[in-house]
């Protein structure tokens, strides 16, 4: 007798499915390198942390097999990112009022 409860899923990602992550990975590290070398003033730090994040989502839902897992992970995952979300515009925000 086997419990439902206790069954893993396996699911097999085939091996182009991560060398086209690692080449995304690759080009948006390019686009990083290319926006601190360009001269973008004060949008250089919303593009690198544009970029970064999409990258650490690649990383968790395919390296990390979050995109395979449970919805209540993926809930999760939301939250932390629309927390990070709030306080980095807050400590924004603070910035731009101090006027220094």
């Amino acid at each position: 007798m086997t419990s439902h409860d206790t069954e893993e899923e396996v699911h097999l990602v085939p091996y182009r499915t991560y060398v086209n992550v690692w080449l995304v990975l690759i080009v948006l590290t390019g686009v990083t390198v290319a926006a601190s070398v360009a001269n973008l003033k004060q949008m250089a730090i919303f593009t690198a942390l544009l970029v970064a994040t999409a990258k650490s989502t690649l990383v968790l839902l395919y390296f990390m097999h979050l995109r395979y897992e449970n919805k209540l992970f993926a809930y999760m995952f939301i939250a932390v990112i629309a927390t990070f979300a709030i306080f980095l515009g807050l400590t924004f925000a603070d910035y731009s009022f101090r006027g220094v």
